[in-house]
């Protein structure tokens, strides 16, 4: 499965990893919640407010980061969400679909070597 780590660097920037999500790898979460956000939107620089999954189920989009790296999420694919600090990312949609996702937040502290392995 298709994933991106999302993450502040020791420089304060977010930075992102291309990967995916290991197979087997078991969880737990203290809340799901399900969002959509019309086509065409934009969300400027902010960070994750927490540690969590954001499972897109509808609609495609962009995420920009400070030093203006791009990388484009589709449905299907998983973010892991984790620069709570720094100076953010932003997005925008890029298709005429809203975007619905859901939103995992971990239910403790979690070992992201555990969950998501880097592509090589």
């Amino acid at each position: 499965m298709k994933a991106f780590y999302l993450f502040t660097g020791s420089d304060g920037h977010s930075h992102f990893k291309i990967g995916s999500i290991i197979n087997q790898s078991l969880v737990k979460t203290i809340s799901t919640q399900f969002k959509e956000t019309p086509a065409f939107s934009t969300y400027d620089w902010h960070n994750a407010p927490v540690l969590q999954y954001v499972i897109t189920l509808k609609g495609k989009l962009e995420f920009k980061m400070h030093d203006n790296s791009t990388f484009v999420i589709e449905p299907g694919d998983v973010l892991i969400a984790n620069d709570l600090t720094g100076s953010g990312h932003q997005w925008k949609l890029i298709d005429e679909n809203p975007w619905q996702r859901a939103y995992c937040i971990f239910a403790e502290p979690l070992d992201i070597d555990k969950i998501f392995k880097e592509d090589e």
